[in-house]
């Protein structure tokens, strides 16, 4: 019970305040901790196939072990001194894995340079939140983009979190958060990652699968909620949700290319490499800026359906085994 109040508390303080850039992020020790410890892992490996795949395995293990085994065990301390201690502390955890807020900004700040005919500015706010290039995109480019990352972090920034979160606490939560930041400094089929982060990428995956159909399903629904084109989401939903290079991926972007009535996916390029991906959606009309804003608000109503519905989850569970 306390567990669900501390999460829920820490999903209103993400609402709320999102990520101050001032205030120190355990992700950034996640991600500094990853850099180092793959500098390590290189020395000591073959650079070989066989070398960086064994290397990459010890990074996927160590650095989620490592994130679930810290925090667990400042908790532990936390709880011996005072409850009140551990709660505080636990709450706090839980606003900052948690990226709703921040994930609204971010996007609403490629919104506001297209809405101004800034072209150059969305460009760049856009390549701050997406791995393609971005200086040759057009505006309908940058605004199909945006939309599809304000879709897939909808479940790897709030929808998994929160399952995590309510399955096993802080703890559980870092060990996720270490795993999707693995996947995301790592996890790429280029030549420098395609053996190296092949375990990080399979691991994410896997801890991905479940909260990433679960999300596109609350997208959905979000979609009716919201006066939009929810039987095009389902629609497109059950038919490209797996229109993807990502077994997850697409799962949330299918579910807001058919709310929306466009399409998403398609071919582009990734650190200099032209990448196919096949498409996502019907083109039923062309991508405006106005989608972002609206993608966010089906972001925001499936962040908060997720938290409702895997808090009842957790109550029932205790309940039942009392």
């Amino acid at each position: 019970m306390w567990i669900l109040l501390s999460v829920a508390l820490g999903f209103l303080l993400d609402l709320c305040f999102g990520d101050p850039v001032w205030l120190p992020h355990p992700v950034v020790l996640i991600g500094k901790s990853i850099s180092r410890l793959e500098k390590f892992l290189r020395q000591k490996f073959p650079q070989t196939p066989a070398g960086e795949t064994k290397a990459g395995v010890i990074l996927a293990v160590c650095i989620p072990l490592c994130s679930l085994l810290l925090s667990g065990g400042i908790l532990l301390l936390a709880y011996h001194i005072s409850f009140w201690l551990w709660f505080v502390l636990h709450t706090f955890w839980s606003y900052q894995i948690l990226a709703a807020r921040c994930l609204e900004q971010e996007s609403r700040k490629v919104y506001r340079f297209l809405a101004a005919g800034d072209l150059s500015g969305a460009r760049t706010q856009l390549s701050y939140l997406v791995g393609r290039e971005t200086s040759q995109l057009s505006a309908e480019e940058v605004t199909k983009a945006c939309v599809e990352t304000v879709a897939e972090n909808t479940s790897d920034g709030v929808t998994a979190p929160l399952f995590y979160l309510l399955l096993g606490g802080v703890p559980l939560g870092f060990c996720y958060k270490a795993i999707n930041t693995l996947d995301s400094m790592v996890g790429y089929r280029n030549a420098k990652y395609l053996f190296f982060g092949r375990a990080s990428a399979k691991t994410d995956d896997a801890v991905n699968w479940l909260p990433a159909r679960i999300c596109g399903v609350l997208l959905t629904v979000s979609a009716f909620l919201l006066g939009l084109d929810g039987k095009g989401a389902w629609r497109i939903f059950r038919r490209d949700r797996n229109n993807h290079l990502s077994p997850n991926s697409a799962q949330t972007e299918s579910a807001a290319a058919g709310a929306l009535g466009i399409q998403l996916g398609g071919t582009h390029v990734y650190f200099g490499e032209v990448v196919e991906k096949p498409t996502i959606g019907n083109a039923d009309r062309p991508a405006e800026p106005e989608d972002i804003p609206r993608t966010n608000g089906m972001m925001l109503a499936a962040s908060g359906l997720s938290l409702l519905g895997f808090g009842l989850l957790r109550l029932v569970v205790v309940l039942l085994l009392r």
